[in-house]
């Protein structure tokens, strides 16, 4: 996993950076990059927008940022795409979208050939992050299998949806993928309750971000922005690798997945130990995508 922040407003930067980084996971089957790593975290920035009111300074600051998302497919989704390949190993990234006149914060999940295998945005912003990002949907909640284990995605806050992850529970989710920007030492602890009650490996990538990633004129709100706390926990919830804080890290362990077979000896939360005649999850079918200008303008 890839502890590490990109620089704020410099897309080109923060891509050469993914490159770089990747090039140091050499030998790893899977590499995880935190939440937002393309686009960046504007974490402290408020855009100018109290209730009721917006400013132009506000409107200028959310330009640079949206100029800084990538377009999927674009010309910096397949720069992340060839790198990828180049590197030949599974990857998840966050990224931060743009689609239309709408971002979105996501997640993409690459197969070692480059192939996109998944493209998850977060359902729910958490707070302030709903002024500057829209919501998901169901139409892509997924569990990718592959030849090292069936990969999910869950960003951030999205880990504090029971329900979303009984979805991802019963979609057979064995490398639970969390992405986050949340640096909080209780985070670790709901890493290795989702592990415990998922019986799967979870691996939390996290940024560590400093005053120097961002612009001058950036409100940071302190020399530390955001201290990491990168994890990887087994299926019992012993924690493999980390939490790693203050300090910017190449995270690395192994996974033993012969541990999940024994796993699901007392617990199956989707199996024998659910009770569908008294509880069940039910999923609301999204509809295709609303297509986009760009769409339009391309013929699709």
């Amino acid at each position: 996993m890839v502890q590490a922040a990109p620089p704020l407003f410099d897309l080109d930067a923060g891509l050469a950076l993914f490159e770089s980084l990747l090039e140091r996971t050499s030998g790893s089957d899977l590499v995880v990059f935190p939440e937002a790593f393309v686009g960046g975290y504007p974490k402290g920035a408020t855009f100018g927008a109290p209730v009721g009111d917006r400013s132009a300074e506000g409107r200028a600051l959310f330009a640079r940022y949206r100029r800084n998302a990538i377009e999927v497919p674009g010309e910096s989704f397949e720069r992340l795409r060839s790198a990828v390949a180049a590197a030949g190993r599974y990857v998840v990234v966050g990224v931060i979208e743009r689609s239309g006149h709408t971002l979105y914060c996501a997640a993409l999940l690459f197969g070692p050939d480059g192939t996109l295998l998944a493209h998850h945005r977060k359902l729910v912003p958490t707070a302030a992050e709903r002024l500057i990002w829209g919501q998901g949907d169901a139409s892509d909640i997924a569990v990718v299998p592959t030849d090292i284990g069936r990969i999910g995605l869950a960003i951030c806050w999205e880990n504090y949806m029971p329900l979303y992850r009984a979805a991802l529970y019963a979609r057979g989710v064995e490398l639970y993928c969390a992405p986050t920007v949340d640096a909080r030492d209780v985070w670790t602890s709901t890493m290795r309750h989702i592990a415990v009650e998922g019986r799967c490996f979870v691996l939390s990538a996290n940024q560590y971000a400093v005053a120097a990633d961002y612009p001058p004129d950036f409100p940071v709100p302190g020399p530390t922005v955001i201290r990491g706390g990168s994890c990887v926990v087994d299926p019992f919830g012993e924690l493999l690798a980390g939490p790693v804080f203050d300090r910017a890290e190449v995270v690395t362990t192994d996974l033993d997945l012969d541990l999940l077979d024994g796993a699901y000896l007392d617990l199956d939360v989707s199996g024998h130990y659910a009770r569908p005649d008294l509880l069940r999850l039910d999923v609301t079918p999204a509809p295709p995508r609303t297509p986009t200008a760009g769409d339009r303008l391309n013929g699709h």
